[in-house]
């Protein structure tokens, strides 16, 4: 099931195959294996449910001449599969070949001969050295979603022995050849179907994968295809879309995905790079739904701080606010000027945004008169973790400067305002973001996958996800 989902993102490719990735996935030799536990379990229960019709017919057998026999109430007793094997074709996809399995069955026997001679027993079959080899296709259906089938299966039973108990068995062993003919013929007609079923059996949970994902009401991010899938022999990589758009509305950045390649690392089953264009149409994203902005007011400011949001507090720093708004609370607004810009490095996310920020004192109508406008340039460090199958992260301020765009009440010293803004920097707008960025945005999901074991990494120009998988339920 693990492959399978994975190789149904080739059913999504959009037209435009030249764009590059936003996000990469690799999944290794190791993901393979888990992709072929899950997988031979569901054909091993599909393989139980052969059913092999009851037989009948009339034989001569000599000395006794005709004999009308009877094959009823066949059943699988046993199914083993104890060979088998997931082999990337570079350039072509996936094949997987099933050795050396064996089908147990049971079932009764009936003979009438002589005209008037009647016996009855049991018999057990033995089917050995069944060998199945089949590749696997993808299709979209009507509505873009995966659909993935069986393709190229050859079924071929290795040898089939019968045995009969009871009665007249040793008429049976007469002419047992025909009748092993007979039954491998029936089993050979639906091997292929079945392990076709339990192919076919995953396209309900491909429904569930996340080829848009909706991340809050302002955003949702595509993972669909942009490249054909890269086969080779130790992996197959993935390229994504992993592009931020807002809700109803795909606008495209004023930017493009750059190229970038995933180490050859091999230790996890599932490898994710996720890029700076991704993070940086997220900015794009929230920028131009005007989410980046935050009114500022006294009551966000802790108790116990001997600041407050007020024009006392201000006329130490601009004495003419004690004149013209004495005792008067104060609001700001703080909002982005333009799009934030992400940076990755090795061990080091940064954000740089340029901000304004206009101050308000609040009259006792409640009118807002406007007291100065300044220019915020400010740096930020981001810690990027994983939360369940979600990428979150959290921020602290690095630096920040100040310059006036514009002021209502005369000139003043910006700088003498640095320790107040890095404050309410420090105690409002970052714990503000971080309740955001804690909630995280969703990672490609494959039905009930979830992840374990593991490790990130920032490195140049994009996050690198290492991490086995688990299916649950």
């Amino acid at each position: 099931m693990f492959l399978c989902c994975w190789l149904a993102l080739t059913a999504l490719i959009p037209l435009t195959l030249s764009t590059n990735p936003g996000v990469k996935v690799k999944l290794t030799a190791k993901g393979l294996e888990y992709g072929r536990q899950l997988g031979m379990v569901s054909i091993q229960k599909k393989l139980k449910t052969i059913k092999v019709p009851d037989m009948s017919g009339r034989q001569r057998v000599s000395p006794i001449g005709k004999v009308k026999y009877s094959l009823t109430n066949i059943r699988i007793v046993d199914v083993g599969l104890p060979t088998s094997a997931l082999d990337l074709v570079p350039g072509t996809g996936v094949r997987l070949s099933i050795t050396k399995a064996f089908i147990s069955l049971h079932g009764n026997w009936r003979v009438k001969y002589l005209r008037i001679i009647k016996d009855s027993g049991t018999f057990n079959l033995k089917v050995s050295d069944l060998t199945v080899t089949t590749s696997i296709a993808v299709k979209s259906d009507e509505m873009g979603r995966p659909v993935v089938s069986t393709a190229d299966c050859v079924a071929k039973v290795g040898s089939v022995s019968v045995k009969f108990r009871g009665g007249a068995s040793w008429l049976y062993n007469l002419f047992k050849k025909f009748i092993e003919k007979a039954l491998r013929n029936a089993l050979d007609k639906q091997i292929c179907t079945l392990v076709a079923d339990a192919v076919t059996d995953l396209n309900p949970e491909l429904k569930t994968l996340n080829v848009v994902a909706k991340v809050d009401k302002y955003a949702e991010i595509e993972y669909s295809m942009v490249s054909a899938p890269a086969v080779t022999k130790a992996s197959i990589e993935f390229g994504l879309k992993g592009e931020f758009y807002n809700i109803g509305k795909h606008q495209e950045p004023p930017f493009t995905a750059a190229a970038f390649s995933l180490p050859p690392e091999t230790n996890k089953m599932l490898y994710l790079g996720l890029s700076a264009f991704t993070a940086n149409s997220a900015a794009f994203v929230y920028n131009t739904a005007g989410a980046l902005s935050l009114y500022i007011t006294d009551d966000m400011i802790p108790q116990g701080s001997p600041f407050r949001l007020s024009t006392r507090t201000f006329y130490i720093f601009i004495p003419q606010l004690a004149r013209r708004f004495p005792g008067l609370m104060m609001k700001l607004l703080m909002r982005t000027a333009k799009n934030p810009f992400i940076t990755l490095e090795p061990n080091n996310a940064t954000v740089e945004a340029s901000c304004t920020v206009t101050a308000y004192a609040i009259q006792p109508n409640a009118t807002l008169s406007p007291l100065f406008v300044l220019n915020m340039e400010t740096s930020v460090s981001a810690r990027v973790f994983v939360s369940g199958m979600r990428l979150a992260g959290a921020v602290k301020l690095n630096k920040m400067d100040l310059t006036l765009e514009t002021s209502y009440v005369g000139d003043f010293a910006v700088r003498t305002l640095n320790s107040i803004f890095q404050m309410v920097l420090k105690v409002v707008v970052i714990p503000t973001l971080n309740v955001q960025l804690a909630k995280g945005y969703p990672l490609p999901t494959l039905g009930k996958m979830k992840l374990v074991n593991t490790q990130l990494q920032v490195l140049k120009d994009y996050v690198l996800i290492g991490t086995d998988v688990q299916f649950t339920g």
